[in-house]
């Protein structure tokens, strides 16, 4: 998929309404975002087909064309961020300089633009579109099936918070953020443990004795730990090794306390650890190694793309 993640995850333009917080319930209504697909239906007592359009795909930026009667007034209005109904008023405004008392009805024909996706030790992984507002135990549960025998103690998210912007260029050493939950607490709906989705997610369970390399490497995803010690290193070679334009001296290992919950990060230099300057630490069940780039979206786009491969090939469910 052309976002996902991204993470493809995983993504690139957003809501333009400000993100929630990760536990405050988002508006109800759906606002539209970047590549949703809009059939706009324009009348003034009878149909009026130079004004609407059938299938008008949002821009990355969030811009839909503003179609005038007179070509010198064709223009681009922002629609990522509205609902349909606040769109359609916006557009009745514009076009009563042609037509009296015009009535518009929008209708999201396509929902592309809050993208979520859920891999590793579940039972039906995928890629979901949102249409209204969804906690992490819903889509676990309902839509993912829930976790499989082999799921460990914890569940991850990773999430963008920039992920729909066309005009911030998020710096993936610090946007980038990992939340690490007990999954016992997420399935019992632990307020903290359950929150709410915003586009662009990735929610991955590992399975009891793997970690995840993430980020700038030839293949994100799962590494078992079936050896009595996986270093860093080793880890990122497991994957492909990295790829170029890669910051090879911050690279993150992510790690929480199985019993405390403490979250803690570590950097590490790579170049440092292959002239023998440093330790090549080894790496535990559930870390995550965080290898960044300079340069795009590549994190969340690789990590729904290849950190399982088959939930780049199911289609893309909707959660109505």
């Amino acid at each position: 998929m052309r976002y996902m993640l991204a993470i493809i995850l995983l993504s690139t333009a957003a809501t333009v309404c400000a993100q929630p917080q990760p536990n405050s319930a988002p508006t109800e209504q759906y606002r539209i975002g970047p590549h949703d697909i809009l059939t706009i239906r324009v009348t003034a007592g009878r149909a009026v087909p130079e004004l609407s359009m059938d299938a008008v795909e949002v821009s990355e930026c969030g811009q839909i064309p503003l179609l005038s009667v007179q070509q010198e007034d064709r223009n681009e209005i922002r629609a990522a961020g509205l609902t349909r109904q606040e769109l359609a008023e916006q557009l009745r405004s514009f076009y009563t300089k042609y037509k009296r008392n015009p009535q518009v009805v929008v209708v999201v024909k396509e929902y592309n633009s809050q993208p979520v996706a859920i891999n590793g030790a579940v039972a039906k992984p995928g890629q979901f579109q949102l249409r209204r507002a969804v906690r992490l135990l819903e889509l676990l549960q309902f839509y993912a099936g829930g976790p499989t025998d082999k799921a460990g103690g914890s569940i991850q998210l990773a999430r963008l918070p920039n992920f729909n912007s066309c005009d911030a260029k998020p710096n993936l050493d610090s946007d980038v953020s990992f939340q690490v939950f007990k999954l016992s607490e997420t399935l019992a709906g632990v307020d903290q443990a359950n929150p709410y989705l915003q586009p662009g997610d990735v929610i991955s369970i590992p399975d009891a004795r793997e970690a995840y390399v993430v980020g700038n490497v030839l293949r994100p995803g799962p590494i078992p730990l079936r050896e009595d010690a996986v270093t860093i290193s080793k880890a990122i070679a497991m994957v492909g090794g990295t790829m170029p334009d890669t910051k090879s001296d911050k690279v993150r290992v992510i790690r929480q306390d199985p019993k405390t919950n403490a979250k803690t990060e570590m950097l590490v230099d790579l170049r440092a650890i292959d002239r023998r300057q440093t330790p090549d630490i080894a790496i535990l069940p559930n870390d995550i190694i965080d290898v960044p780039t300079s340069g795009g979206k590549r994190l969340l786009r690789s990590l729904v793309g290849t950190i399982a491969p088959a939930v780049g090939q199911l289609p893309v469910r909707i959660i109505p």
